[in-house]
């Protein structure tokens, strides 16, 4: 099974890229999603979080979101500090599902995730494929995508890599433009993926 790691910041266009993946029956694993499985319902995680950032939790027992970004995405040393007790937790979950989609049969995996080479999770890959855009353009598309307003979009993306991050870890680059439609960059992406599955 080849194992794609999926990178970029956000609203650069990864799900339209996973789609693509989607489509040559890769199975697809959201770091992001196993991050909030494991914010509800493992006790450690939370109470590592809590020991480093107070009460971040309402009173449903969810975390405030806003809480804890507007802690972290000011403050360097405070992402960092998230980052690393939570890349340890979601690692460990990766893994497992990994195992699970081998065993079943998929002739791919793909692990999408913001922060795979800071985590760690890249080195588990076959290939590292990033996903860009102009900044603008990625603003314009998670205030529209999430309600947001422009001054928490833009310390959204200004708490994230810049391009040539994503250009010097990864070992494809995938350029969403401003003339791009989600149709297009979806072709790239599928020329790009059925190129790396052959090999």
């Amino acid at each position: 099974m080849k194992i794609i790691g999926i990178t970029g910041p956000t609203g650069a266009g990864k799900t339209t890229a996973l789609k693509a993946l989607t489509s040559l029956g890769a199975c697809i694993i959201d770091a992001d999603a196993v991050y909030h499985r494991l914010l509800e319902e493992s006790a450690p995680l939370r109470e590592a979080l809590i020991d480093r950032f107070g009460d971040i939790y309402d009173q449903s027992g969810k975390i405030d979101r806003k809480k804890l970004g507007n802690v972290v995405f000011t403050d360097p040393a405070a992402l960092s500090e998230l980052n690393v007790i939570t890349h340890r937790f979601v690692g460990e979950a990766i893994d497992h599902l990994l195992t699970g989609a081998g065993e079943s049969g998929c002739p791919a995996a793909a692990i999408d995730a913001i922060a795979l080479v800071e985590s760690g999770l890249g080195e588990r890959c076959d290939a590292v494929v990033g996903v860009i855009a102009p900044a603008e353009v990625r603003i314009r598309r998670i205030m529209a995508r999430e309600g947001i307003s422009e001054e928490y979009a833009r310390k959204r993306v200004s708490a994230q890599k810049g391009e040539d991050f994503f250009r010097a870890n990864c070992d494809y680059v995938l350029e969403n433009t401003e003339d791009d439609t989600p149709e297009t960059f979806g072709e790239r992406a599928l020329v790009l993926f059925t190129e790396i599955l052959d090999h």
